[in-house]
């Protein structure tokens, strides 16, 4: 099993790639994500919900939780 004290004991570098990268990764998702929910939106309902998906957007993102699509 492998040492279960990393964090303390790590490198920095080592660390900021081991949990930096994925959070990246995830982030540009759900930026994609808000892009094209933002295109079947105004699509589908127009401005005002364009506006509400831009304004629920970060508080998704501070939150973490990621917003279901109805």
């Amino acid at each position: 099993m492998e040492n279960s004290n990393y964090l303390g004991t790590e490198k920095v570098g080592k660390l900021l790639q081991k949990f930096a990268i994925p959070c990246i990764c995830s982030l540009i998702i759900s930026c994609l994500y808000n892009i094209v929910d933002q295109i079947f939106v105004g699509n589908g309902v127009g401005y005002l919900g364009n506006a509400a998906t831009g304004v629920i957007f970060p508080i998704t993102v501070v939150g973490g939780v990621k917003p279901v699509l109805w």
